[in-house]
């Protein structure tokens, strides 16, 4: 009797470990299938998406050097720290859109829509910005030449409703008034 109880202790020993593991894996699983996805940083450099909808997406650090984004779809996406260098986004609405820290240096952002967009931060220094919609968007500490901030300010009003910062004090366009 004494060697049967020996090999069930042996035996319930061994299924205790595999228990453990396979409950240690299992867990391990649903945590990865659960977790919702963060920000996964793309690469769209050069690409082409034409009328795409990337509305309502995290795309934190993603990179859009020279893409073509005509006429897309960035409202209210987190683009916090992307790059826009040298991209098309001629007619793309970006209402809503949180661009701090953001590269648009050489960008085209002509008849965008910036409604409440978050600009902070970004660098803009040779984008352009002609009859593109700015109600509402913050444009603290962006890097704009003087010509562009003086055409930006003759058409800037509205206060971006999550930074509650007016977007004419943003352009110091106090600088400008006549």
């Amino acid at each position: 009797m004494l060697p049967m109880l020996l090999l069930s202790s042996a035996v319930i020993i061994t299924i205790s470990r595999y228990w453990r593991w396979w409950v240690a894996l299992l867990l391990a699983i649903l945590w990865i299938l659960l977790t919702p996805p963060g920000a996964i940083a793309e690469d769209y450099t050069k690409e082409a998406l034409i009328n795409m909808d990337f509305s309502g997406r995290d795309l934190r650090g993603s990179e859009f050097t020279k893409a073509n984004l005509f006429h897309s779809n960035l409202s209210h996406t987190n683009l916090q720290g992307v790059s826009f260098f040298g991209a098309n986004l001629e007619t793309a609405n970006l209402e809503g859109a949180d661009l701090r820290y953001a590269t648009l240096d050489t960008a085209r952002l002509t008849k965008a829509n910036l409604t409440n967009a978050i600009l902070e931060g970004a660098f803009a220094f040779n984008t352009n910005f002609d009859d593109a919609i700015i109600t509402g968007a913050d444009f603290t500490d962006v890097e704009l030449r003087e010509d562009a901030q003086r055409k930006l300010c003759k058409v800037a009003s509205g206060t971006n409703p999550v930074t509650g910062r007016k977007t004419w004090e943003t352009l110091h366009c106090e600088d400008f008034a006549l």
